[in-house]
């Protein structure tokens, strides 16, 4: 196979120079003469405004090498999400291409404390912008077919790291993921209308969603996310580990995650539906979950498990003056149904959540899942977070070891609750169901976290069986 050295085109490892034009130079030649390796050799550290992979070419960064974004904000003049000029830039890209692989033992850096403003007891404070937020995306590849991403670490993104946008046969494996936990946005992997999709044995901290699947409207031509299996990762987020929405307006479905383990997190796992889009046919199986309360500047109230469905608040809020469609004056949501957990050991401040709008929420099954709640930190609890939406942002309801309200058809199966030693006030029921049509709980154990306090209270429920 063909190599090319990005040293023989210029590069130079100094961290100083801009070795933009030298390193698209390597790419094109590469992919110009059928493809082959660009080389990023494992001494230096190359310094590089944005480039763009291209066909049968696999970026290859040798052990001891690193790629480093430049600092220079004004050199990222790419939006990452097309007219959309508020959610970052792209620095290395890539689209409409096939077979294209990174590989190696280098780091690719994207110096994301060099894009925000002071650092901040909860974060960093976020730099104004006027309409173009330069923060750039580490990775944004658009409708590649073949991608394939194993061994490098990638690090300090200022917004999302690794963003695939319609991207089909994907398979991420052995790769490290180590973002500030205090920078916002800086998703680890967003699946963005992608498909067929493999994600193993990587490592990711991030300050928000670790794993995140969508289908945003700026790419809407793309079509659903589905056909997805993770396994055998660890996560640790300020926010979310893994999160499927909140931007959904087509469709993510097929998802089947399992042998993963979850530490000191905002919120274990959320399914977020704030859009038109379903969320269909889930399965989680054997995860391990570790939660805590973070600032609320942190979107999770320590929630290992949250299943949500709610529409956006009315044109005329920040958050919809970008996520409707044109002309579209007020939120729709579509439904979440199917979802299925299974042997998942959850420690954390709260409880599970589900809930919706009217017939949002249906078919969701809780088999062998075993929740220790118990106070850790000293922020505030007894609350779910039900941001981005158009009823409440934080609903304080107190803290319930499965709280479910407004659902159909939910199942708990051989599951259990139990309260550590420190407890809090707002600390309550082992199951609290309010509105549920359909509600079975067998082979349930758990009580209420006071002696005065009902392990199982329901109202406004019907068909309920308790077995």
């Amino acid at each position: 196979m063909n190599v090319f050295d990005i040293t023989a085109y210029g590069a130079v490892g100094d961290g100083a120079r801009d070795n933009a034009l030298p390193i698209q130079k390597a790419i094109d030649a590469c992919a110009g003469s059928g493809g082959g390796i660009v080389r990023v050799p494992g001494s230096g550290t190359f310094m590089t405004g944005p480039f763009d992979l291209k066909s049968r070419v696999e970026l290859r960064l040798e052990r001891g090498s690193r790629i480093l974004a430049n600092p220079d904000e004004m050199v990222y003049t790419k939006s990452a999400f097309r007219a959309n000029m508020g959610e970052g830039s792209i620095w290395i890209g890539g689209e409409n291409a096939e077979r294209v692989t990174i590989s190696g033992e280098g780091t690719i850096d994207g110096n994301g404390i060099a894009f925000m403003g002071p650092e901040e007891k909860a974060a960093y404070a976020l730099k104004e912008f006027d309409t173009f937020d330069r923060r750039p995306h580490v990775l944004t590849l658009v409708n590649v077919t073949g991608l394939e991403i194993r061994g490098v670490t990638f690090g300090n993104s200022a917004y999302w790291c690794v963003h695939l946008v319609g991207c089909t046969d994907v398979d991420i494996h052995g790769i490290r993921i180590d973002n500030s936990l205090k920078i916002r946005n800086s998703d680890g992997i967003d699946l963005d209308h992608t498909r067929n999709v493999r994600i193993r044995n990587c490592v990711i901290a991030s300050g928000d969603d670790c794993i995140c699947f969508k289908t945003r409207r700026e790419y809407a031509e793309f079509g659903p996310t589905e056909n997805v299996t993770v396994t055998d990762c660890t996560m640790t987020s300020t926010s979310c580990a893994i999160k499927l929405g909140s931007e959904n307006v087509d469709a993510i479905r097929n998802v089947d995650a399992r042998n993963c383990i979850i530490r000191s997190s905002n919120r274990g796992i959320g399914i977020q539906n704030r859009d038109e889009g379903v969320i269909e046919n889930i399965r989680f199986a054997h995860f391990t979950i570790e939660g805590r309360l973070f600032d609320d500047v942190w979107w999770g109230k320590a929630e290992p498990i949250s299943i949500t469905a709610y529409r956006r608040k009315a044109a005329g809020g920040k958050d919809a003056n970008v996520r409707f469609a044109p002309g579209q004056m007020e939120g729709r949501v579509g439904a979440v149904r199917n979802i299925a957990f299974t042997g998942i050991a959850c420690t954390s401040e709260n409880g599970v959540f589900v809930g919706g709008e009217d017939g949002k929420i249906s078919d969701i099954t809780f088999t062998d899942v075993r929740l220790a709640v118990e106070k850790a930190t000293h922020y505030d609890g007894g609350q779910y977070d039900l941001r981005p939406s158009d009823t409440v942002g934080l609903l304080h309801a107190g803290t319930h070891g499965f709280c479910l309200m407004n659902a159909a058809s939910v199942a708990i199966h051989d599951s259990s609750v139990r309260w550590g030693a420190r407890t809090a006030p707002y600390f309550g029921a082992a199951v609290h169901a309010e509105r549920v049509q359909g509600l079975t709980l067998d082979g349930f154990a758990g009580e209420g976290a006071f002696g005065d306090t009902p392990p199982i209270a329901t109202a406004h429920c019907t068909k309920v069986s308790i077995g």
